[in-house]
């Protein structure tokens, strides 16, 4: 039986959505509706055949969900709101509360509202985005998927900071991991490629975009991640710096009298290959200034890759061996540059890219004869929220009409 599945995206001004006709996967139309809260926000609509782009003003977050609701019924994508069978949505932070998707109730949106204070900027806004659908479609059930919640499987050996005992116990600081949904996505995909069970894995996922995360995952289960208590931490970003002396931050601020937001702009916004080139934040700029002799931007896009390998290395080492690396997210998908600097003389470990393969974007670009398979796979975290609201919420309803 096939269903339409709405997942949905929420940011601070944004709202990107995909209604996807499951379990086919198959993509019935997607869109964003962007600068929510201005008089000028933009909204786009695509089905396989057509395109609709308009300007309107949409002052929140209700509005823009109106807007989409009444934007599928105007241009016949559905016939009836009852149409939809479920939406997911995309949560930025479950905690440790949440160790998997689950179908939205009033405690378990009670408790993502609680937890926006480990996410301030991303969690009002997915709460938000939930309540509004709730609303205006009150029969098709909610899912909430979390950015987190693959990660939770991470041992604590893994997951605690040296830091004293109260700072976890009291405050929750730990290492929680991000971009989990594309992880678990591209792995599952790499192990049906490969035509092996996920459980006979062991995977390195590196989601490479302007936000960048490293993810071990041994026999299906995320072991490690780079990302942290923050989507700040561990590899250089587009404008984030990832892991640094964390001793620069209290010898900065005393130096020019920085606050502690002004030292969250110059780690989040203004770092990474943005502050090292001088030039962009889009690797795609950097390189194109590297190749016209830029130094800085040579520099940046070493570092990046550099960074990155020390975390795969290290990753290596804790799973006991390497089956396959895979690069995912903007940067991932699509530079070949980075994907050959990334690899760049792991002879040793049994690691070589065909450079041919990798300039064409293959799915598989090792080597003949190399024994870890290095594959590059789109990332699809929308297919993934749908798949989830199938398993938990229609799952459920499926059984209980059977039963009944």
């Amino acid at each position: 039986m096939s269903h339409k599945i709405m997942a949905i995206n929420a940011g601070s001004s944004s709202l990107k959505f995909q209604l996807l006709a499951m379990p086919q996967g198959s993509v019935i139309c997607q869109g964003l509706i962007e600068r929510i809260g201005m008089s000028d926000a933009q909204v786009t609509i695509k089905t396989p055949a057509q395109k609709w782009q308009e300007t309107s003003p949409v002052a929140d977050h209700r509005e823009a969900v109106t807007l989409l609701l009444e934007k599928l019924l105007g241009y016949h994508i559905i016939t009836s709101l009852q149409e939809i069978d479920g939406v997911g949505h995309r949560v930025a932070h479950g905690g440790e509360t949440f160790k998997d998707s689950v179908r939205v109730t009033d405690e378990t949106l009670a408790e993502i509202e609680r937890l926006a204070e480990l996410a301030p900027l991303h969690n009002p806004v997915n709460a938000l985005g939930i309540n509004v659908f709730r609303q205006l479609l009150p029969d098709a059930p909610a899912v909430a998927v979390f950015d987190t919640s693959f990660h939770q499987t991470l041992d604590e050996s893994a997951y605690i900071y040296p830091l004293p005992w109260r700072y976890y116990a009291e405050l929750g600081i730990r290492r929680y991991g991000f971009h989990g949904t594309s992880h678990k996505y591209v792995s599952t995909t790499l192990a049906e490629k490969l035509g092996v069970p996920l459980s006979a894995l062991r995977v390195v996922c590196c989601h490479l975009g302007n936000g960048s995360s490293i993810c071990a995952i041994k026999g299906g289960w995320s072991v490690n991640t780079s990302m942290g208590f923050t989507p700040q931490s561990g590899v250089m970003m587009g404008t984030r710096s990832g892991d640094i002396d964390p001793s620069i931050l209290p010898w900065v601020a005393q130096r020019e009298g920085k606050t502690p937001q002004q030292l969250n702009q110059l780690l989040n916004n203004e770092s990474g290959l943005l502050g090292v080139s001088g030039v962009s934040s889009d690797y795609r700029d950097v390189e194109q200034a590297a190749a016209s002799g830029n130094r800085r931007a040579e520099l940046a896009l070493t570092l990046f890759a550099e960074r990155i390998r020390a975390t795969i290395g290290s990753y290596i080492m804790q799973m006991g061996g390497l089956d396959a690396l895979v690069f995912t997210g903007g940067i991932g998908e699509n530079s070949a540059r980075a994907r050959a600097a990334i690899c760049h003389n792991l002879h040793f470990l049994g690691l070589a890219v065909d450079e041919e393969k990798n300039q064409r974007n293959a799915n598989f670009i090792q080597a003949e004869n190399a024994m870890v398979k290095v594959a590059v796979i789109n990332t699809n975290e929308e297919l993934m929220i749908a798949r989830d609201v199938m398993r938990i919420a229609l799952a459920e309803t499926e059984t209980l009409a059977v039963s009944a």
